[in-house]
């Protein structure tokens, strides 16, 4: 018994809200700041005016995905607290409706109506608002909006996706150059996308075939781009 009071389980989609932000900030700093360098050197630019360019796509890229990740997580969150306060207020106006649509969920699952009445009167006994957040809203506690957390994830890990290019760039002889990011930034996306699935519980072959394949499209459009405008310039 007491083995069973210390068994802690601990389940992939807790991670959800950070890996998603973490992931999606690598892979956006990793491909556009490489397509970005590839496309200014393919233009003909000097070593110094990509290296330019570079940072100054991570800083614009660091910020605008911290702003994007909390307005669009702040916009989840609105709508778990007005869920939240509209199923509060219901709770208090009219209890015995509310105790009677969670044991009709529970119905549904499978219980007896028996059961399933008796399992929605403890629950609300207990906690009535996390009872219906939970069975009816499916909000948890693993799965609540974190805006904050998510800014801050996706603009640091964009940081440092973004910094692996321009290292390539500093390292890089200029002849070079170009071949050096496009290999090195798409080895990342593939540790990258290995990493991510890896930790998610998700297929790795098909993460990191997935995240490489359109880094390289994104790459090979601008690079394509990039040599179009240095011929007309």
């Amino acid at each position: 018994m007491r083995s069973l009071q210390r068994h802690r389980e601990h389940h992939l989609v807790e991670r959800i809200g950070w890996l998603r932000a973490a992931v999606l900030g690598a892979n956006d700093g990793i491909v556009s700041t490489a397509s970005l360098v590839i496309g200014v050197a393919m233009a003909s630019a000097a070593k110094g005016d990509i290296l330019l360019a570079g940072t100054a796509g991570l800083a614009a890229g660091a910020m605008s995905m911290a702003a994007g990740e909390y307005v669009s997580v702040s916009s989840q969150s609105d709508t778990e607290s007005a869920d939240l306060d509209r199923e509060r207020e219901e709770l208090r106006t009219d209890p015995v409706a509310e105790e009677n649509e969670l044991a009709g969920i529970y119905a549904k699952r499978g219980l007896s109506p028996a059961l399933s009445r008796q399992v929605a009167r403890e629950l609300m006994e207990k906690d009535a608002l996390a009872a219906h957040a939970r069975d009816e809203l499916g909000i948890s506690h693993m799965t609540r909006a974190r805006p904050l957390q998510a800014a801050l994830t996706s603009a640091a890990t964009f940081s440092v996706g973004a910094a692996a290019p321009l290292l390539a760039v500093l390292i890089s002889p200029a002849q070079y150059l170009v071949p050096a990011i496009a290999i090195s930034s798409l080895i990342y996306l593939a540790v990258l996308g290995s990493i991510g699935a890896k930790t998610g519980g998700a297929n790795v072959l098909v993460a990191s075939v997935r995240v490489t394949f359109w880094g390289a499209f994104a790459m090979a459009v601008t690079a394509g781009v990039g040599a179009l405008i240095g011929r007309s310039l």
